[in-house]
């Protein structure tokens, strides 16, 4: 065979062999997959707690500014600032001599214008006496009667007189006209106090409390529909988380819903009473007037409502939504619309009608209309922290919920 035959041949060779070496990587490539593996949860009725947070502000119920009826020196503080009072205790005493003056001074005008009525009624008998004789005259009568019925007019301001000193005298001793507990005190011993001073003193109720709280009008409007069923106000009860994260161990009921909207702010104040104990072991209280607290409106009686982990929820552009399970075992994504959900288990209002089979497991490995090898979960997934549900950048399933 000559030199251009046998490269002839090598080339055809090559090139029928080409087309074999090239598909055999190619139907590696495209052969079936295997499922991804994915955890499920049920969507189950179950009776839920509902609740709605608002931030709120402890409010005492009475408050009273200790003020001076009457003008002069501040003689002696009776009490101890910030500690509680009741209702008639003594706190401050004014300088009395004076106004002990100016009783004993009206009680005397007092006693001059009773002898003067004596002796005008006296006057007047004899005028009337004279009457029967010669010697009387009706014009005479007239003037005693006068002189008499001025004499009457005349003790009757005395009287009023001494009572207004008896009044001023016991207003040297300031009293406290509710229970509560007493603030600083704002004079020192010795100043001169009066009617237009500043308060002495505040004094705030302390048990119970109010809890105010203004809602927006969609809110109210949810309220309302929500409960008006159920007793309206009285289906809900209100509980309360401090300021360092605990739960306030009494709840409240709401007694008062304000009968106008805030212009500024769109809202409408609710208040709730709650009782304020002395803390066991301790000789104060839990609550203080004018501080925040998170607000819960909760349902007295549970509700039946759809739920499912608050894990299993996801976010993007369209809103909330899940994966489920279809009959052909196949991810396919369901819109839906939440409701008032806890911080581990989300009410679904909208988009399951329950017994749908949730992805709780390997959400990120699933895409719709993908068929998925479908496991039930031992354990509901752990949801999100307590507070709002956070929404994260969505990835390519969406971002949790």
């Amino acid at each position: 065979m000559s030199l251009r035959s046998f490269c002839r041949a090598v080339a055809v060779a090559l090139v029928l062999g080409l087309p074999a070496v090239a598909r055999h990587p190619a139907q590696a490539q495209s052969g079936p997959q295997a499922a991804p593996a994915v955890g499920v949860v049920t969507a189950e009725r179950r009776p839920v707690t509902e609740s709605i947070e608002f931030v709120g502000r402890v409010e005492a119920i009475d408050r009273v500014e200790l003020r001076a009826r009457v003008t002069g020196f501040l003689q002696e503080r009776v009490f101890t600032e910030g500690q509680e009072v009741a209702v008639g205790e003594l706190l401050f005493r004014m300088e009395r001599p004076p106004f002990e003056a100016e009783l004993a001074r009206q009680q005397a005008n007092l006693a001059a214008a009773e002898a003067t009525l004596i002796n005008a009624r006296i006057v007047l008998e004899r005028a009337r006496d004279l009457l029967r004789t010669p010697a009387g005259t009706q014009a005479r009568v007239d003037e005693a009667t006068a002189a008499e019925r001025s004499a009457a007019a005349q003790v009757a301001a005395a009287r009023a007189n001494v009572r207004v000193a008896e009044i001023n005298l016991a207003y040297t001793g300031i009293t406290a006209p509710i229970a509560g507990k007493i603030g600083r005190s704002t004079f020192a011993v010795g100043n001169t106090v009066g009617p237009t001073s500043d308060p002495l003193a505040t004094i705030v109720s302390q048990d119970p409390m109010r809890i105010a709280f203004p809602v927006s009008q969609r809110q109210a409007l949810e309220l309302r529909d929500r409960y008006q069923d159920r007793g309206g106000l009285s289906a809900v009860v209100v509980r309360i988380r401090l300021s360092d994260g605990r739960s306030y161990g009494q709840q409240g009921h709401v007694d008062f819903m304000d009968n106008q909207v805030d212009r500024n702010t769109d809202t409408i104040l609710i208040r709730a009473s709650i009782a304020n104990p002395v803390r066991q072991g301790a000789t104060d209280r839990e609550l203080v007037d004018g501080q925040f607290v998170t607000v819960f409106v909760e349902g007295v009686e549970p509700v039946q409502a759809i739920v499912v982990p608050r894990a299993v929820v996801l976010q993007d552009q369209g809103g909330s939504y899940v994966f489920i399970v279809d009959a052909e075992k196949k991810a396919q994504r369901r819109n839906i619309r939440l409701g008032r959900s806890t911080p581990e288990m989300a009410v679904v209002e909208e988009g399951l009608a329950g017994g749908e089979v949730v992805i709780a497991e390997g959400i990120q490995r699933v895409r719709p209309g993908q068929a998925v090898n479908a496991e039930p979960v031992a354990a509901p997934p752990a949801g999100p922290p307590a507070g709002p549900p956070a929404r994260p950048a969505a990835g390519p399933a969406g971002g949790r919920g």
